[in-house]
């Protein structure tokens, strides 16, 4: 990479399946900035499989999730399956590879045959591996976290503004208008200066 801030997650979210002497192993990976949305990701997967046997997770978050580039989370567990056969060998993958601010969740159907421990350890590698290979893994610059208020009568000139620059931002209207922002740190100061002197001072930054 050519920018020694940035760091290699994956664009969006992907799905891989494979089966093993009966057993169906179905490897979801995905986008995550926090612990919060890692763990709210691996709910949505038990959520979508009651019936599964198991739904190992393996993420590597930030521990601060307002900065992207710093201190590791990660978090890995067997969901039931012998110590050590699942979640750590699928952990080790996405640590091998390089990726972080993704999380994984992989959903077992027993086929009733035994694996062993080795032979589980490689499916759930496997599992990541194959996942990680169907995902597009991208460069991706740290970004800050800008939140703007301001009024209905402003509101339209921030969405702009937001938009022309091509920021990720989500928007609510309430008594007054809030825009929470990301944008690459590198550009959080222009965009903020660019706001104030679109709404002649109006807009409250945090």
């Amino acid at each position: 990479m050519s920018d020694p801030d940035a760091f290699r997650t994956v664009a969006g979210p992907v799905e891989t399946t494979f089966e093993i002497r009966g057993s169906r192993f179905t490897g979801s990976l995905a986008p995550a900035r926090s612990r919060e949305d890692a763990e709210a990701f691996v709910d949505r997967r038990r959520a979508d499989h009651p019936d599964a046997t198991h739904v190992v997770p393996a993420y590597r978050v930030p521990a601060d999730p307002n900065d992207e580039r710093g201190h590791l989370r990660e978090y890995a567990n067997d969901d039931g399956e012998p110590g050590g056969s699942a979640g750590k060998p699928a952990l080790n993958v996405l640590e091998q590879r390089e990726v972080r601010n993704v999380v994984l969740a992989v959903v077992r159907y027993h086929g009733g045959q035994n694996l062993g421990v080795g032979g589980l350890a490689r499916a759930y590698a496997r599992s990541a591996s194959e996942a990680l290979d169907a995902a597009e893994i991208v460069d991706r610059q740290p970004t800050e976290r800008v939140v703007a208020t301001v009024g209905y009568d402003d509101s339209g000139t921030v969405r702009g503004v937001l938009e022309s620059v091509g920021a990720e931002f989500d928007a609510d209207y309430a008594e007054v208008v809030r825009f929470d922002v990301r944008v690459p740190v590198s550009d959080a100061e222009s965009l903020k200066n660019r706001l104030r002197s679109a709404t002649s001072g109006r807009v409250r930054l945090a």
